[in-house]
């Protein structure tokens, strides 16, 4: 079998058809299709049923996709690996990464990755849905408290926490006496229910209950942040969004969520190794977190 080949079925394979490997690899339709087809010359068996709107592995297909797959991905990261003591990292590098944190942290990381890496071609993506690395293309995906997945690896590089904020004109109101929830507007997310009480930590005071009352709603962390700056109500928003505005006074920390601390990872395929262009970005990331640089745009 011809390798270029086989590697050309695979993304068609893996991708679901000709259009999608091709913008996601790079080569054009009409080379995919020649060798897909060349290929089934030269195994004289019929790997894809092709169809008007979409295509189907045949039998044989789908055997040959899943026993030589994991093989050819195995001998490129072998290849990666030979060579990652002594090789600048290059080539193409795709991040999906949560909308909130992409905005906030990922402008500055990828500029900074990008000055001091320039052989690679950096693509971050900003999206909330929850992609699967190796059928949508990607090296790295950032997930904000994942679910145990055995397909995927990784390592958490952030821990971050959620405040209660507010606009420095709005008080925080005094605590319902017997420890009952005390009423506050606010701003919430689409999908909050209407059940939900805010659990503050408090140092001096214990425990103190807040019970939302819904001002506005939105879909997004970006808009409630903003409507809270311009004195809508409180809100619980990730200190990774809120710590610049609370640093320059813009809003006001009332109090800590009493829940668990928020994990931030960043995971990729468990059948790959991890790769130089990677590493690389892993380690831009984690530094910048060290050194806090983040700041809520103004």
């Amino acid at each position: 079998m011809d390798l270029e080949a086989l590697v050309d079925f695979n993304l068609v394979a893996a991708h679901g058809g000709f259009g999608r490997a091709g913008r996601i690899s790079g080569r054009s339709k009409a080379t995919l299709s020649r060798h897909v087809s060349e290929l089934e010359q030269s195994l004289g068996v019929r790997l894809i049923e092709r169809g008007s709107r979409s295509l189907r592995l045949t039998e044989e297909g789908r055997a040959l996709h899943d026993r030589t797959d994991g093989l050819l991905s195995e001998i490129a990261e072998a290849g990666e690996a030979i060579v990652l003591g002594s090789s600048m990292p290059r080539g193409r590098l795709r991040v999906s990464a949560p909308m909130v944190f992409a905005h906030v942290a990922l402008p500055t990381i990828g500029t900074r990755f990008a000055l001091a890496y320039p052989e690679v071609k950096l693509e971050i993506v900003a999206e909330d849905r929850k992609v699967d690395p190796v059928e949508d293309g990607y090296d790295l995906v950032i997930r904000i408290d994942p679910s145990p997945d055995e397909r995927l690896i990784g390592r958490r590089f952030l821990n971050d926490e959620r405040l209660i904020v507010a606009s420095p004109d709005m008080p925080r109101p005094q605590p319902a006496p017997g420890g009952a929830p005390t009423a506050v507007k606010a701003v919430l997310l689409s999908a909050t229910s209407l059940n939900v009480v805010w659990r503050m930590k408090s140092d001096f005071e214990g425990e103190i209950l807040f019970k939302p009352q819904p001002i506005l709603r939105f879909s997004s962390l970006l808009m409630v942040r903003d409507a809270v700056l311009a004195g809508a109500g409180a809100a619980l928003l990730p200190k990774l969004l809120v710590a610049g505005d609370i640093e320059a006074g813009r809003l006001v920390c009332w109090g800590t969520h009493a829940g668990p601390p928020v994990e931030i990872w960043a995971l990729q395929s468990s059948r790959r190794l991890i790769g130089a262009k990677v590493r690389a970005f892993l380690d831009v990331m984690e530094r910048a977190f060290s050194t806090k640089f983040f700041v809520s745009a103004p």
